[in-house]
């Protein structure tokens, strides 16, 4: 399916003109729809939620979607640096349980 170059609906392929707003369309006339590229929060909740999944959508968006990969990642490295510190804190605790 192809899109309209003035309003962004999508048309048949064989259309001449927009059948919304009427503009005439040219032959092999394709405009792709913009990329949404927010960075959402709640991606970056995800990939805190699960970081693999946050690192996987880092490198898969990271050149298409810079900021909702970025968004991704950032929750991902942050939920793996609070694992890290929290295995420091209970390691400190039961060493000093123990003595």
């Amino acid at each position: 399916m192809a899109y309209c170059k003035q309003c962004g609906q999508q048309i048949d392929d064989n259309a001449v003109v927009c059948p919304n707003c009427g503009a005439a369309l040219q032959e092999n006339q394709q405009v792709t729809p913009a990329v949404v590229d927010n960075g959402g929060f709640g991606w970056g909740i995800l990939g805190f939620l699960f970081p693999i999944v946050g690192l996987i959508l880092f490198l898969v968006w990271k050149n298409t979607k810079p900021n909702t990969g970025k968004a991704a990642g950032k929750g991902a490295l942050i939920s793996v640096i609070i694992s890290v510190v929290m295995s420091i804190i209970r390691m400190v605790i039961g060493a000093v349980g123990s003595m």
